[in-house]
Order: structure tokens, then sequence, then C-alpha cells
């Protein structure tokens, strides 16, 4: 039988590339846990490096914390809800969209010959996509 290896706060911070802050973060908000203290210092059980990896890929996709609490459990092994993860997948798909939109319009507008970027009919389009996108916000916020 072999025991798990146990890693004091410091090591954790190292091998993740976390502050030593954002682990006691995490820890208060129940994402991780530490199995004791040796001293001052935590001690984790080496597994909590994956979760951590899950943490750091769901925020790069755009996941909040709380919505990761949710969405991995580590009950008989990692379970994901696949489902939150495909609709996550489609914003992003949209995302993608609407900001490859944007970046050939600013690039139209920086070579564009029009003698005024606002007489430029593809820099128009630009700003008025930008006034939609803020009322769409608004809407959504109920402001």
């Amino acid at each position: 039988m072999t025991l798990p290896m146990i890693l004091d706060i410091g090591e954790v911070s190292r091998q993740s590339g976390l502050a030593v802050s954002t682990l006691r973060f995490y820890e208060e908000k129940g994402l991780i846990q530490s199995c004791g203290r040796r001293g001052m210092r935590r001690l984790f059980e080496a597994s909590v490096l994956l979760r951590l990896a899950l943490i750091s890929l769901g925020k790069n996709a755009g996941f909040s914390l709380d919505e990761m609490d949710e969405i991995f459990t580590f009950q008989d092994g990692v379970q994901i809800d696949r489902d939150r993860l495909m609709n996550k997948a489609d914003e992003l798909d949209l995302k993608i969209r609407q900001l490859t939109a944007v970046r050939e319009g600013l690039r139209h507008a920086a070579d564009c010959s029009a003698p005024s970027h606002l007489e430029c009919p593809t820099f128009q389009r630009l700003l008025d996509g930008a006034l939609k996108k803020n009322k769409v916000k608004r809407k959504t916020k109920g402001v």
C-alpha cells in the first residue's frame, strides 16, 4: 500500500505556478482542501495538482470559479459536466466570430484609402456594431 504524497503549500505553489495567496483563496472558496498542517504551513495531497490544472484550464476557457466548482467533481475520479463544456465551447465560437469581424474591420480601417475614417463605410459598420453590442448588454443586464 502506498501512501499519498503530501506537499506543503510552497511546493504546491512551485509545481502549479500559482501564488500561495491564490492557493489560500481557492481553499477559502472550497475549490481545494488541505489535508493538515506542518507548523503554520498547509499540507495538500499531490492530487491537488490535477485539480489546480483543471481550474487553470477552466479559467482559460472563461469559466468563473463558482462555475468550476459546479462543473468539476472529484468523487470516483474526475467527473466533468460535458454539457457545460459544450455550451462554453459554443460561446467561445461566437466570441471568436465577433472578434474576427472586429479584427478585420480594424485592419480595413488601418489600410482604408478614405480621407477620414468617418467617411469609410466599413469603419462606420464597425462603429454601429459597437453601439448595437452596448444596447444588447444593457438589455441583458436590465439597465
